[in-house]
């Protein structure tokens, strides 16, 4: 009986130093030292929330820089069912998969290079809110087309909003989407309005 009454009191302590006195401690100094992330990073305009820096979506415009592949369930970028495809590499489903991506990007974009591998595959997550350099140069020449840029500027958008890594053995510089298509609207406005002027 008294080991008993010991593990049941190791329970129930454990219970509330792990499971609600820990959580409460991060949760407050997150929301205390970094706020805005604590909050998810959600981006509003106009007091209407457009999207998170760290959960990519979905871009259907066509002139639009996509994000990658999203195979979370329900809907793409699904943030109540994270996860990947389960498919193995050496399943013929994900090959094929592969294969359609490839042949769609190809189709749209208008030529036969390599497509970069994000283009055309999900991440762990299915939410990843980023692509590689390559995958965003991939598409500059299809959006300069549609949105009547000079590529140059375009291509200044990428280097502006490329994230690089703390450091280089850590990973390769990747850019954010959401807000690569975010100066996108930005400098197509700008574009819109010195045309109206002159």
């Amino acid at each position: 009986m008294p080991l008993f009454r010991s593990s049941l009191v190791m329970l129930l302590l454990l219970t509330l130093i792990t499971g609600l006195a820990y959580p409460l401690l991060v949760t407050g100094l997150a929301n205390l030292i970094f706020p805005w992330q604590a909050k998810g990073s959600l981006i509003y305009q106009d007091n209407t929330l457009i999207g998170s820096e760290l959960i990519g979506q979905q871009f259907n415009r066509a002139d639009y820089f996509k994000s990658r592949p999203s195979m979370t369930t329900e809907m793409p970028y699904n943030s109540m069912a994270s996860g990947a495809s389960q498919l193995a590499t050496s399943n013929p489903l994900l090959l094929n998969e592969v294969v359609k991506r490839v042949q769609t990007w190809q189709k749209n974009v208008g030529n036969h290079h390599i497509v970069p591998v994000d283009l055309v595959t999900a991440s762990g997550s299915g939410l990843d809110p980023h692509i590689s350099l390559q995958a965003a140069y991939y598409q500059v020449e299809n959006i300069a087309q549609l949105r009547q840029l000079p590529k140059n500027e375009i291509e200044q958008l990428i280097k502006n909003n490329t994230i690089s890594p703390l450091m280089s053995f850590m990973g390769e510089p990747v850019v954010n989407v959401f807000m690569l298509n975010q100066a996108l609207d930005k400098l197509s406005a700008e574009k819109q309005q010195k045309a109206s002027i002159q």
